[in-house]
């Protein structure tokens, strides 16, 4: 599930029709290491409908300061190029799932 992304892989993934969930967080960040197992069992709920990526903002200060991304955990929705959900905190995988939902 967690893999590290460059800036053109990254561009390549956001702009596709399949729902992408983005985690940016911090290593450092203890609401965010509560996030992982969340991630875990969300992705094992969805499947292949949607994609979940990690991206560490202390590693791609570019793509947090490009999204907006003042405090970790953000989780973020892209769809076709766009955010089409985003909040901060932590969130259940129910939770998700059902904000998910429409853009599968």
């Amino acid at each position: 599930m967690t893999m590290e992304t460059k800036p053109m892989s990254f561009q390549q993934l956001i702009n596709g029709d399949k729902p992408v969930v983005v985690d940016f967080f911090a290593e450092w960040c203890g609401p965010c290491k509560m996030m992982k197992p969340i991630l875990d069992e969300f992705k094992g709920m969805v499947g292949d409908r949607a994609t979940v990526i990690k991206i560490d903002v202390d590693k791609n200060p570019a793509a947090a300061q490009a999204y907006g991304v003042r405090g970790v955990p953000t989780l973020a929705i892209f769809k076709n190029g766009q955010v089409v959900w985003r909040k901060s905190g932590v969130i259940s995988a129910a939770q998700l799932q059902s904000v998910l939902q429409p853009f599968v």
